[in-house]
């Protein structure tokens, strides 16, 4: 029942921090959602967040630079963070000790240290902190984790490959870890999604080819011991030109009654054993059904932290849940840099 908001009135009042380019993209996802208003904006900048506001003919009772004025004047039902990583513990501490839920970006935090610190801070409010892990909410993900679960059966392999020439320019492009640090933890979250298994320990190798126009790393190797015996093998590129694969990985499931593929786009597809004894076994395809109407990305994680607030469920992203993820990423990048198999302490 964390965070459960007891609320007669058809709306809920919403603050949001951050008007960057995604800051907008979140003005317009609580725009269109039917339960929300937005109360308040809040950006470091002076009048970016009027601006913003104004762009989106949204009209806050509060916009400007002091969030804790901002809370104190709309008292928001819950906070949006959309600042940068190195601000999320911050701002999420500062709406907590107010008494106020919060739905941050990706990632938690830019430390292990902090991260455990907002979870904590949950715990000691009684209030609900999730993580917009937007890519799980995805129909054909979902998909793909029943088809696993009903055809396939308990993991040993997973593997995921992510191969994109991506030209941010940028801040990106000076980035230590720029792969693992500001990608990965989409994919290595899906990946316990798909499993439902828990990380372990990870060997992790990171690199960057001549040719790459990245300062930092971007590319990386890691294999990830998860609970129930399970390996997941993770292979991705920033820098790699041609047959890109999709944002959401090229995928294969490996299980007791066969294998699943999905490569991020189409319908996932699955061959399942019908028949042993020679010298391969007779497998058959299956398939399941991708539903219509399922809200996407942060769409699809606004509503379930709505539906959260209202009912007193647990979302996905939860910060107890989503610290596993993050975790998996520093451990990686701890690896790299020590040429060692390092555990994964949450």
């Amino acid at each position: 029942m964390l965070g459960l908001i007891k609320n007669n009135m058809t709306t809920l009042k919403a603050l949001l921090v951050g008007a960057g380019g995604m800051g907008k993209t979140w003005g317009d996802n609580l725009k269109d959602h039917p339960d929300v208003d937005l109360v308040g904006w809040v950006d470091l900048r002076p009048g970016a967040a009027a601006e913003a506001a104004e762009a989106l003919s949204l009209a806050p009772a509060y916009t400007g630079t002091d969030l804790g004025k901002a809370l104190a004047e709309t008292r928001p039902d819950f906070v949006v963070d959309v600042t940068i990583p190195e601000a999320h513990r911050d701002v999420t501490l500062l709406a907590l000790a107010a008494g106020v839920p919060v739905l941050g970006e990706k990632p938690m935090a830019d430390s292990m240290a902090k991260a455990r610190e907002m979870v904590a801070a949950s715990e000691k409010s009684g209030k609900l902190y999730m993580v917009s892990q937007s890519r799980r909410y995805d129909a054909k993900l979902m998909v793909y984790r029943q088809l696993i679960q009903e055809q396939i059966g308990a993991l040993g392999i997973l593997n995921s490959d992510f191969y994109l020439g991506a030209h941010f320019g940028g801040f990106r492009d000076e980035m230590a870890s720029v792969l693992l640090l500001d990608m990965a933890i989409h994919t290595l979250d899906q990946a316990r999604y798909l499993s439902g298994a828990d990380p372990i320990s990870v060997y992790c190798e990171e690199f960057n080819p001549a040719w790459s126009w990245y300062k930092g790393d971007a590319c990386a190797t890691a294999l990830f011991e998860m609970t129930g015996g399970l390996r997941y093998n993770y292979r991705g590129a920033w820098c790699s030109e041609g047959k890109n694969t999709s944002w959401e990985c090229e995928w294969r499931a490996v299980g007791p009654h066969g294998s699943a593929l999905w490569d991020g786009v189409h319908t996932p597809e699955a061959e399942v054993v019908v028949k042993t004894g020679g010298f391969f076994s007779e497998t058959e395809p299956r398939t399941i059904a991708v539903p219509e109407g399922v809200p996407g990305g942060i769409a699809g994680s606004l509503r379930d932290f709505i539906h959260a607030l209202t009912t007193g469920a647990t979302p996905m992203g939860e910060c107890h849940d989503n610290i596993k993820s993050l975790a998996m990423v520093f451990a990686a990048i701890e690896s790299s840099a020590t040429g060692k198999r390092v555990p994964i302490a949450i």
